[in-house]
Order: structure tokens, then C-alpha cells, then sequence
């Protein structure tokens, strides 16, 4: 019969599971993110016009998002649909729909922001800059005001990390913030201050890597490691003048920009409770000051933006150039990321989108368990069916065979 030893039974019962895990982990997969994301298109505010698009296959700019206000710094959804920049002129920060370049909203900053960090699990982002003290936190999908955190001076860095141990009840980040002598550490939903840690060099630029490391540059010219649970500062780099970084996914290592010898610093990473590694593993010579840099997911290229109007890509495993794209202006940020979507060009067209994408999902899930179970009972039916007339037909035959001949009557 059809049961659990089956060879049959088996083989489809795998079958079901693998379609089932990949239905699972499509709907589930976790998009690129910024700074490096996967390597279709690279954005750069600075270029002329606004915001130039790299397409990686093609080397080149194929398009120009017009962008007004001095296009500082942008980032960008996870699954590759909306620019999110910042207009330190304007004092505003402009969402747009990365496909057509349309403004779909744009919300008011104080302090000329030039820093912008977007946190997806709450969809929210958290804009400041050095004019002001003030960290404004944006609705990701309309530009309302969701509040505003107050910190102890100008905004030099952000960035956030994923710890699980921020106020309980709450998204488990933290905002960790440059202010001009320390870093400033709050939780990213509800604003509470969660520690401040003392840092004379003047920290600046912030990186953090998965794992329990942040990477701060200082005005000082130094980049200083902070360990996110003991808070322990730990020099790394000296004699620079370090820019916006970036990190490899796939070997933990974090790229440096400095521009004062218009070159990259590869860094060990650094882990906490192990010795601190000698810096750098190596050094990437680079022909003009580099502004900012962009590692894709991947770990296989690295598009540095360069104060000579040009994009450098590099292939990272080969540790050489691969190409010199030119963007003109003043390139400021970089960052890769997914083709867009066709589909849905605004956060409510996005989300209708995506509602339907997980019904479809759902279905297919559900198809995935009734179909084979109509099919197991169709075919279980079908052997039972064909063994009981096997052993109809084997008991008539046995009947004949065990019937006694009777001789003919005489009389």
C-alpha cells in the first residue's frame, strides 16, 4: 500500500518540504541594504544634475535623477524602489521613486542634514547634520514628522545597529550618534538616551558592521574601534583624514576612505573578546581624494566616489581596478543597490503590491499541500482498488485448481 515506507511516498513527501522551504524563504529573504547592496545600479549624489545612476553592467551613467538643494547623502529601500536624500540647502530630506525619478514626498530638517540613516524593520528614517543638535525621525513612507531627538551638540555621524537589547518592547536598535567630544547612544523607536561614551578625538563618521564592533573616524585624523556592549575604545588608524566607510559582508572586512593620501585602508575586522588585529591587511591606491565608499553585498566590487568627478569600480577579490566611470560634479556618497520594481512607484502602490505578492505566496503554499494529498489519495485508492482484484483473481484461481474432477456417471 501507499504508507510511510513507501520509497514513493517518500520521494514526493521531499518534494513537497524543498518546494515549501523555497516558497518560505522567497517571501522571507532579506533584501540588499545600504551601503553596498546587490550589484545592478550605484547612485551618486554630487553628480551633475543631481543624483547619477550607474548601471554596473554597462560602466556608465545611464541616468540622472534631478534632485535639487545639494544632494549629500542618500539611501535607499530594500528592495531597491525608493531614494531616500538629503537637501542640506533646502533643509529637507526628499523621497523618491527610484525608477522614475518622480518626488514622491519631502520633509523638513533643520540643521542642513547631511547625514541620513533608514532603519526598515520600523520604517523610519533619522536625518541630522552639523548645523544643529537635533535628530529629526521621518515616516519612510509619507514624510510625516514621527518626533525629534534632542542630543548633546551638532550631528557629525550616524548610524544604527542591530543589538536586541534596546528599551524592552521596542524594535531592538540603537542609534548611535557623533556629537563634537562623545558618542551618544539612544534607542532608535522611542528616543530614551541609553549611554554616552566619552570620546576626545571628536568622532565623526560612523560604521556598523554585523557583530559587535562600531568604527568612528575622529577629527583628529584617527579611527577608533567601540565595543557596542563594554563601550571599550580601542585605536585602530592614525595620520588620515577619514571619510564614510563601508564593509564586506562575506569576510567582515571594513573599507576606509582617506582622502589625505587619496587611497583605501582595508581593515581586519575586530572582534570582541579577541586581540585586536594588526591594521590595515592592505592598502588600495586610489588617483584622486575619495569621498565615499560602496562594497556590494556580494563582496565582489567596491565603487569608491571619487573628488575628481569619477567613480572608481574595483574588483575586491583581485584587489585591483576594473574601471574609471565618470559621474562630473562633485561626487559626496555612494551607494549600490537592486534594479527597481516596475511595479508600484509610491509607498501606497508599494504596499498594495506587496500585499498581493504574499496572498500569491500563500496560495501557492496552500496549492503546495492540498494538491499532493489529492493526488496521494487518488493513487492510494487506485492501489487498493488494483490489489483487491489482484487477490479476487488469485482466490479464483485457486478455487479451480483445488476443485476434484468427478467421473462421468456410468449409469
Amino acid at each position: 500500500m501507499f504508507g510511510k515506507d513507501n520509497p514513493i511516498y517518500a520521494r514526493c513527501l521531499l518534494l513537497i518540504v524543498s518546494l515549501l522551504a523555497m516558497v518560505v524563504f522567497a517571501m522571507r529573504a532579506p533584501m540588499a541594504h545600504a551601503d553596498g547592496g546587490a550589484p545592478n545600479l550605484a547612485y551618486v549624489a554630487g553628480a551633475t544634475g543631481g543624483v547619477g545612476v550607474i548601471d554596473v553592467g554597462q560602466q556608465k551613467v545611464t541616468k540622472t535623477i534631478k534632485v535639487a538643494g545639494g544632494p549629500h547623502l542618500v539611501a535607499l529601500s530594500q528592495d531597491g524602489r525608493f531614494l531616500y536624500v538629503t537637501q542640506p540647502q533646502l533643509n529637507k530630506v526628499a523621497i523618491i521613486a527610484a525608477k522614475t525619478g518622480d518626488q514622491v514626498c519631502a520633509a523638513s530638517v533643520p540643521g542642513a542634514p547631511t547625514l541620513l540613516v533608514f532603519d526598515p524593520n520600523v520604517k523610519s528614517l533619522y536625518a541630522g547634520g552639523s548645523n544643529g543638535p537635533t535628530i529629526t525621525v521621518i515616516d519612510a513612507e509619507n514624510c510625516t514628522i514621527k518626533r525629534k531627538i534632542e542630543t548633546a551638540g551638532p550631528v557629525y555621524g550616524l548610524a544604527y545597529a542591530a543589538v536586541g537589547s534596546a528599551v524592552s518592547g521596542k524594535s531592538g536598535e540603537q542609534l548611535w550618534v557623533s556629537n563634537e567630544k562623545a558618542l551618544n547612544v539612544y534607542d532608535d523607536v522611542g528616543g530614551q538616551q541609553l549611554a554616552s561614551i566619552p570620546l576626545p578625538q571628536g568622532p565623526r563618521y560612523l560604521s556598523i558592521p554585523p557583530g559587535s564592533t562600531v568604527y568612528a573616524t575622529t577629527t583628529a585624523g584617527s579611527l577608533q574601534a567601540i565595543d557596542i556592549s563594554s563601550h571599550k575604545v580601542s585605536p585602530l588608524l592614525s595620520g588620515g583624514t577619514y571619510g564614510p566607510m563601508d564593509f564586506d559582508e562575506t569576510t567582515g572586512e571594513v573599507y576606509v576612505p582617506d582622502s589625505a593620501h587619496n587611497r583605501l585602508m582595508v581593515l581586519n575586522p575586530v572582534n570582541a573578546g579577541f586581540t585586536i588585529p594588526k591594521e590595515p591587511n592592505h592598502v588600495l591606491k586610489l588617483d584622486a581624494a575619495p569621498r565615499s565608499i560602496a562594497i556590494t553585498n556580494d563582496g565582489q566590487l567596491g565603487f569608491v566616489a571619487l573628488s575628481n568627478g569619477n567613480v572608481a569600480m574595483y574588483d575586491i577579490p583581485g584587489r585591483q581596478l576594473a574601471a574609471t566611470i565618470p559621474t562630473g560634479g562633485t561626487p559626496q556618497f555612494i551607494i549600490t543597490g537592486l534594479y527597481p520594481p516596475n511595479l508600484g512607484t509610491t509607498p501606497q502602490q508599494a504596499s498594495t503590491v506587496d500585499k498581493l505578492g504574499n496572498i500569491l505566496g500563500y496560495v501557492i503554499v496552500v496549492v503546495l499541500l492540498i494538491v499532493p494529498f489529492i493526488l496521494f489519495r487518488r493513487y492510494a485508492k487506485a492501489r487498493g482498488a488494483t490489489s483487491a482484484n489482484q487477490a479476487v483473481e488469485v482466490q479464483a484461481g485457486q478455487g479451480q485448481e483445488e476443485t476434484p474432477l468427478t467421473p462421468p456417471d456410468e449409469h
